[in-house]
């Protein structure tokens, strides 16, 4: 990072505005930064811009963290939950089943399940281990390489029950802050649109903000464009329609990314008090299954005694 600094300063230092210095390091600087702080020196108002900025990367940022949060808790725990039932059935349930073979009689149906699991576990343990981590690999290359892979990926994301409600929220949030900022900032609204596009961190509303700038570009009304689409909320629509009547498009959206943050804040809250009792059952019968069914032979042969 100083050394970047530095090179940015012999560039403006040689005679380049800062903007352009900015734009020579695109892994650094993205478009939006770039044309927002462009905007601010022709305005002659760097300092006003950048404040805005800063602002707007804040709100940004707390909204994406808030969407890992909801993506990211349930599987973590989830993954932990596997994981000790998988070392449960490779490493404890032998232990056991060494003893029981000494008992010499018959095994309960839920033990004798438990048994066999943990033989599948400790043959093909490794294997289905690889398989995930390459499955997960192999994904991730497939969405970052294939615009067609990544917006199908996008597509059941947003068809999950209330992960997909969260995801629409913040893909609509994302865009409204995003096209506010650049459109308050004196960028075109048709440039505005072309990077909106690309902060909504989704591949069906990139497409359909895509759609919508095509449109604009025609002559057609920002509100009549997003409504075509078909993936607008009826709500935004119609804030975006009422900010282009009252001139004042720039505030409208930035009601509507205030409003549907909320919205992905109150989803986000619920979603955590829905999935902890959930998955506190789900590792219960986990973890708990397993344990129970080790147990059952020993009650058996305590009752028998």
């Amino acid at each position: 990072m100083v050394a970047l600094i530095q090179q940015m300063m012999s560039d403006v230092s040689s005679g380049s505005s800062f903007s352009d210095a900015l734009r020579q390091h695109p892994k650094h600087f993205d478009r939006l930064f770039v044309n927002l702080v462009d905007a601010g020196e022709q305005a002659g108002a760097l300092d006003q811009m950048l404040d805005r900025v800063a602002t707007y990367k804040e709100k940004v940022e707390s909204l994406k963290a808030r969407v890992k949060k909801a993506l990211w808790y349930p599987t973590a725990v989830m993954a932990i939950g596997i994981a000790v039932t998988m070392l449960l059935l490779v490493k404890v349930v032998p232990e056991f089943e060494s003893m029981f073979q000494s008992f010499g009689a018959e095994l309960p149906a839920l033990t004798q399940m438990t048994v066999n699991l943990s033989k599948l576990a400790q043959q093909y343990w490794l294997t289905a281990f690889g398989a995930l981590v390459a499955a997960i690999f192999l994904l991730k290359q497939g969405i970052q390489r294939s615009p067609n892979i990544a917006y199908r990926m996008h597509a059941l994301l947003l068809r999950l029950p209330i992960i997909g409600d969260i995801m629409h929220k913040s893909a609509v949030a994302r865009f409204s802050r995003t096209l506010a900022t650049t459109f308050s900032s004196g960028v075109p609204l048709v440039e505005g649109l072309d990077t909106a596009a690309g902060a909504t961190g989704n591949k069906v509303y990139e497409h359909a903000v895509v759609q919508t700038r095509q449109d604009v570009a025609t002559g057609q009304q920002l509100h009549f464009a997003m409504r075509m689409t078909n993936r607008f909320p009826a709500l935004a629509v119609q804030m975006v329609s009422i900010g282009e009547e009252a001139g004042s498009l720039d505030a409208m959206l930035n009601r509507v990314a205030d409003y549907y943050e909320e919205e992905v804040d109150n989803k986000v809250d619920a979603l955590t008090s829905l999935m902890e009792p959930v998955i506190i059952v789900v590792l219960g019968l986990l973890v708990g299954g397993v344990v129970v069914s080790m147990y059952l032979p020993i009650f058996n042969l305590g009752s028998a005694l």
